[in-house]
This record gives structure tokens, sequence and C-alpha cells, in this order.
């Protein structure tokens, strides 16, 4: 079992907000980027962070968004949609997102509308 998945989402959660907001992105976009991947509520999402639900609980709760499969490109140097471990794929999904959401890419564009 690779480290990250017994990880909370809420120790992660500072990294991807700060990462974002150094590009002038805010947190409510980063939450509905999130929102979207996993189909939880702003509310859900928060209790999870308070919870410090790891990862793999995260994900297990989760009902991933069915155009998350559009999500492609590399992030670390690995291709998403490439990556065999399904959870370990929806964590890469989530880190793309977040990049994309921090290079400044429309809204519309990072939910694959």
């Amino acid at each position: 079992m690779h480290r990250i998945f017994t990880t909370s989402v809420a120790s992660v959660y500072p990294l991807y907000l700060t990462k974002v907001e150094k590009k002038g992105r805010t947190a409510a976009e980063l939450d509905q980027v999130i929102c979207w991947l996993t189909g939880f509520t702003p509310k859900q999402l928060h209790t999870h962070l308070a919870k410090n639900t790891t990862f793999q609980d995260f994900f297990a709760a989760a009902r991933i968004n069915p155009n998350a499969e559009k999500i492609t490109g590399t992030i670390c140097g690995v291709r998403v949609e490439e990556v065999a471990d399904p959870l370990m794929q929806q964590i890469r999904y989530l880190d793309k997102l977040v990049d994309e959401l921090a290079k400044g890419r429309p809204m519309e564009k990072v939910l694959r509308v």
C-alpha cells in the first residue's frame, strides 16, 4: 500500500490551497474542483477535512464524476490515464485538476464542461 493512501486529505489540502492562491485562484474554486471530481457537497468536503479522512476513505466515499476519464496528461512525469491502481489514479486526477487550476486554466476546461 502506498503511503499517500493513508495520508489525510486535510494534511494535503493546505498545500493545494497555497498552490492555487499563489496563482490568484481561490479556496472556493479549489473546493469546486474537488467537489466536481468527488461528488461531495462543500459541506461534505469540509466534514472530511475536519475528520482527517485518509485519501483511501475519502475516495471510497466519493462518487467520481463520469467525466473524470477525460482528465489526461502528466503529473509528476506520470500519465494519469495510464495509472493502473484505481485509487492512485483518482489521487492523480485530483493532482492534475489542482495543477490546471493553478496554471490559470478556465474553470470550464478544468471541469471538462
